[in-house]
């Protein structure tokens, strides 16, 4: 079961799509007006494994995909030579229509909620050849190429970013941020696990870990190791694509070819 929140609804990915940046009418974000500052003091993670997700502190480098008025999937922010790339999972962005979709960062709050560091304009999508033929869900990742905002700074300069590590192995400790969707989570606040995670035993591709709480609207949540706390996010290993159960989850690993599609991304 993919964890795709009700506002997008998936259909079928004929190419990788990417539309034009700088010279576009439209602005390239809404300009962010912070409620506090990304680099606060850190929030350490959970020392012991957990079971159930908890409310987290606000990661400003963690947010959420926007289409008009709604909200859906989780995506966040990683190093990139021009700091505008962000990760999430690749059906979170199958039929979606480019020209409205926005990345929110630091999202929170009650019905439509507040956008501390304002909406960036999503400009291109990247995915691997095999979820475009096969929807696979070994490659379900994908890396988004955002415009500046309308100061010409990147997302990463404002919020921070985790790095991208390819290849780091199925047997981590990880903490996974993320978004539940509205009916779990009325606050839209984001929940937080920290725990072990390992080689789903029905998905070799794929890492599995089991802690409840991470309902729709937490896929393209970041898997990332050695988190120490919202301003320290740590490395990205991979991103939450889905599970049957809200206390089983899956994610394909980063590795190479994972590589491959984000270096697309950091051109475009």
């Amino acid at each position: 079961m993919r964890r795709l929140g009700v506002v997008f609804r998936a259909v079928a990915l004929a190419a990788v799509v990417a539309v034009g940046g700088a010279g576009c009418d439209r602005p390239a974000a809404s300009e962010p007006q912070p409620e506090s500052s990304p680099s606060a003091a850190p929030q350490a993670a959970q020392p012991g494994t957990q079971t159930s997700a908890v409310p987290a502190a606000k990661v400003a480098s963690v947010g959420v995909l926007v289409n008009g008025d709604g909200h859906s999937c989780t995506a966040s922010v990683v190093d990139s030579p021009r700091g505008n790339v962000i990760a999430t999972a690749a059906h979170c962005t199958t039929g979606e229509p480019l020209d409205s979709l926005e990345f929110a960062p630091g999202f929170s709050g009650a019905a439509k909620g507040t956008y501390p560091y304002g909406k960036w304009k999503v400009r291109a999508v990247q995915v691997d050849d095999e979820w475009t033929s096969e929807q696979s869900d070994a490659v379900d990742y994908a890396f988004l190429t955002v415009a500046p905002d309308a100061r010409g700074r990147s997302v990463q300069s404002v919020v921070g970013a985790s790095t991208p590590e390819w290849g780091a192995g199925p047997d981590q400790r990880v903490t996974v941020v993320g978004y539940p969707e509205e009916n779990h989570n009325p606050d839209n606040r984001p929940v937080m696990c920290t725990t072990d995670v390992h080689r789903d035993p029905d998905e070799p591709a794929m890492m599995r870990m089991e802690c409840g709480g991470f309902w729709v609207g937490t896929s393209g949540s970041p898997w990332l190791t050695g988190y120490r706390g919202p301003d320290q996010p740590g490395r990205i290993v991979g991103v939450l694509s889905g599970g049957d159960t809200d206390d089983q989850s899956t994610a394909a690993l980063f590795d190479a070819k994972a590589r491959s599609v984000y270096e697309r991304a950091t051109q475009a």
